[in-house]
C-alpha cells in the first residue's frame, strides 16, 4: 500500500527472505522511492539469524522508514538494536493496537 505524500507501507508476516529485500524489492515494483511503515515479523532470532541484526539494522537506517513495528518472531534483540539505533521510528507493536496513517 502507498500513502500519497508519504511512502510505502509494507506489512508482512514471518519474512524469510529478509526485511531488508522485501522493502527494496517493493520499492522496485512500486517505483516509489519512500518506505513510510513497516510491520512485520522480523524472524531474526537464534545463532542463524541474529549475526545478521547489525548489517539490517544498518540497511534500514539507509532506507528511512518513518515507523517500524517488529511483530511476533522478530526477537528481542533486534527490537532492542531497533530502538537504540531507530528510537523515532519504533513503535512497539501488541494485540489490539490500531494504527492509524
Amino acid at each position: 500500500m502507498s500513502i500519497k505524500d508519504k511512502g510505502l507501507v509494507v506489512i508482512t508476516g514471518c519474512r524469510h527472505s529478509g526485511i531488508v529485500n522485501i522493502l527494496k524489492y517493493a520499492k522496485e515494483l512500486t517505483g516509489s522511492d519512500r518506505i513510510y511503515a513497516v510491520m512485520d515479523g522480523m524472524h531474526l532470532t537464534g545463532g542463524t539469524f541474529e549475526p545478521i541484526i547489525p548489517r539490517t539494522i544498518d540497511e534500514l537506517e539507509r532506507l528511512k522508514p518513518r515507523f517500524l513495528s517488529p511483530c511476533h518472531c522478530s526477537g528481542l534483540k533486534v527490537v532492542n538494536e531497533l530502538v537504540r539505533n531507530m528510537p523515532k521510528a519504533f513503535i512497539q507493536n501488541s494485540v489490539g493496537a490500531t494504527y492509524v496513517f
